[in-house]
């Protein structure tokens, strides 16, 4: 991806960053007429936030609400471009649900990234009882766009949001699978002119937009920025490089670290395990509905001591349950010395660089659900990220020293709801300088962001006024690199299934918009009869180019190659049932940034399209044609 500075173009551009976050989602609009009159704007989005009342806030928490019928008084969701609406996204949808959970869409975004669900089924709200109305991630992902999109039109009609570029942003950790399902949300939604844009780069754009050309004072060749957000449902770690190219200076992200599910939600459950149990131990006992409720209460306490109040404790009420809901409420309160002791001490702990994030023992039998993380140590989520990624670094010899057992960031950029608090971040930094005073590297300097709710959606607005020429484009391309399983050709052995050979056809920072061609290799491709494709990830191997092979690649070794998805599909064989078809293979990141495997017939006019594009049953969608 070239670094492209300003232009003189005179045209106008308006274009809106979404982020389209865990917990909440947030736009903002930029605008520029010229090289030097870039404007951003925040857009205040109007949604219910009591039955009957609409409000516009910076933010539009990310809950779908289902009420049951007859639950609500007629026209208490009403909206101005939605009078009859019978379902409600935003603030409401997640205070009034937290009491009625079972009725709650919660981390759509997380769902739509874990391959083990269905996630064009209607699953959610997960374990919901069979009388509850149900969405799929995809569409209740779809129902946040859709309300973004009518709000802004019902704010700006003379700028329809159909007309406009889009910059909606993902986790850095998202592999082609969960991007792809993100952009049809986003069609699903109304939404024509898509980019997809990683949160982190979105971050540091942010920070890049605020700073003007003051940035290149801050940052010099050699150094490593550490992007680190923790957001209410997840984690993400990415590192960029700093360096040069023909005298200028150049920002390119070289590492991903996986999507971890461990946020601030992790966090709001912790603290309410800490009041139940000081609750029990004075003999009162808390149902699984009030729980419910103690976590969502916890949640607002946290955000409050937490921030610049000076409160010591919080008094938390919690709905009684029967006839006499007041006069049955329970209190407890949460102090300014819980929170701190159970969020530093559980999940920013001190510990080694050398120490790597704990794995859960595998039991038997373990209830379906969201794959969270068994660690809720951030830190050492973080060790294990910059020691992984040390090899990333053999391309930068002006960031990596004689010695390292990690890889150095030397300056840190914070986003993410939870870093807003300066008591966290101030352990982080605690911990990273520690590490890397152990190695006589110097202590971090921190990038200031003027806004961690806000910072990803000005980061998006701003980059796509960099893919109209104006500003500096952080170089990037695809997070991992990807693979196809390619079985093996080998006499049968009883009881054992043939090898497979890992073939890359995506190597890690393909450009979106390129293609590559696997030159010289041909493959057998089977046509008009069940088949199964294997598509494999890894965010470690750097080394890797196109066309190279893995030999005797299994799910269960070392190498740094997982399994994405696995699909069975009859492929259209146009009167060829059941012919192996000489193909060569053609891979293409597309501008929106998903990826598409082509099988080119050698000797003929056949071409197969894989994308990675998951079917009910998890599977890619192929699509044929000559």
């Amino acid at each position: 991806m070239a670094t492209n500075e300003n232009n003189n173009s005179k045209e106008t551009v308006t274009v809106l960053g979404i982020d389209l976050g865990t917990t909440n989602c947030a736009v903002c609009a930029a605008t520029a007429s010229g090289p030097d009159d870039a404007a951003l704007k925040d857009f205040a989005i109007r949604q219910v936030t009591h039955p009957g009342n609409v409000e516009a806030l910076p933010v539009l928490p990310s809950f779908l609400y289902l009420p049951g019928p007859h639950e609500l008084p007629e026209g208490s969701l009403a909206l101005p471009w939605a009078p009859d609406a019978k379902e409600v996204v935003g603030q409401f949808a997640r205070d009034h649900g937290a009491k009625i959970p079972h009725h709650l869409i919660s981390s759509a975004k997380s769902w739509l990234c874990f391959e083990g669900a269905d996630r064009r089924g209607d699953i959610l709200p997960w374990k919901a009882p069979e009388d509850v109305p149900r969405r799929s991630p995809v569409e209740a992902a779809a129902a946040y766009l859709s309300h973004i999109r009518q709000a802004w039109n019902d704010a700006h009609p003379e700028q329809p949001f159909e007309d406009l570029d889009v910059v909606l942003t993902v986790p850095a950790s998202f592999d082609a699978v969960a991007r792809e399902l993100t952009a049809e949300a986003a069609r699903k939604s109304g939404l024509e002119k898509l980019t997809l844009l990683e949160e982190p780069q979105a971050a540091l754009y942010s920070w890049l937009n605020g700073m003007g050309d003051g940035w290149r004072k801050q940052v010099s060749v050699g150094d490593m920025i550490l992007v680190c957000d923790i957001g209410g449902g997840t984690t993400d770690f990415s590192l960029i490089a700093v360096s040069e190219d023909e005298g200028s200076l150049v920002l390119e992200r070289i590492a991903v670290g996986d999507h971890l599910l461990l946020g601030g939600d992790n966090m709001d459950l912790a603290l309410a395990v800490a009041v139940q149990a000081r609750l029990k131990s004075q003999g009162t006992r808390l149902d699984s509905w009030q729980f419910q409720v103690l976590v969502h209460e916890c949640r607002a306490a946290k955000e409050k001591l937490l921030g610049d109040s000076a409160e010591g404790e919080i008094q938390i009420v919690i709905p009684g349950r029967g006839s006499s809901l007041i006069g049955g409420s329970l209190k407890a309160e949460l102090l300014r010395s819980d929170v701190e002791a159970v969020l530093l001490g559980g999940f920013f702990p001190p510990c080694a660089s050398s120490e790597r994030a704990q794995k859960a023992r595998r039991v038997g039998l373990a209830e379906l659900g969201l794959p969270f993380e068994a660690d809720a140590a951030v830190t050492r989520h973080l060790a294990t990220f910059l020691g992984v990624h040390l090899p990333a670094l053999e391309k930068f010899p002006d960031s990596r020293r004689e010695g390292q057992t990690f890889a150095h960031p030397t300056h840190v950029l914070f986003n993410g709801g939870v870093l807003k608090s300066p008591l966290l971040r101030g352990r982080i930094l605690e911990v990273v300088n520690g590490w890397l005073e152990s190695e006589d590297g110097a202590a971090l300097q921190v990038l200031n962001a003027p806004d961690l709710d806000l910072a990803v959606a000005r980061g998006a607005a701003h980059y796509g006024l960099v893919r109209h020429g104006r500003g500096i484009r952080i170089r990037g391309g695809t997070s991992r690199t990807y693979y196809i399983g390619v079985e093996v050709a080998r006499p049968a052995v009883p009881g054992m299934a043939p090898p497979l050979k890992a073939v890359c056809v995506a190597p890690k920072g393909m450009e979106e918009g390129t293609h590559a061609d696997l030159e010289g290799q041909d493959f057998g491709l089977v046509v008009g009869e069940d088949v199964e494709f294997r598509f494999l990830g890894s965010t470690t191997r750097e080394q890797d180019a196109v066309g190279s092979v893995i030999d005797d690649w299994d799910a269960d070794d070392d190498s740094g190659i997982d399994e994405i998805t696995t699909v069975s599909v009859s492929l259209d064989a146009e009167g060829r049932g059941g012919q192996l078809v000489p193909v060569r293979l053609r891979s293409v990141v597309t501008e929106v940034g998903t990826l598409e495997l082509w099988c080119v017939e050698r000797d003929g006019p056949g071409r197969w399209k894989l994308e990675f594009d998951v079917r009910d049953t998890a599977d890619v969608e192929v699509g044929a044609g000559a």
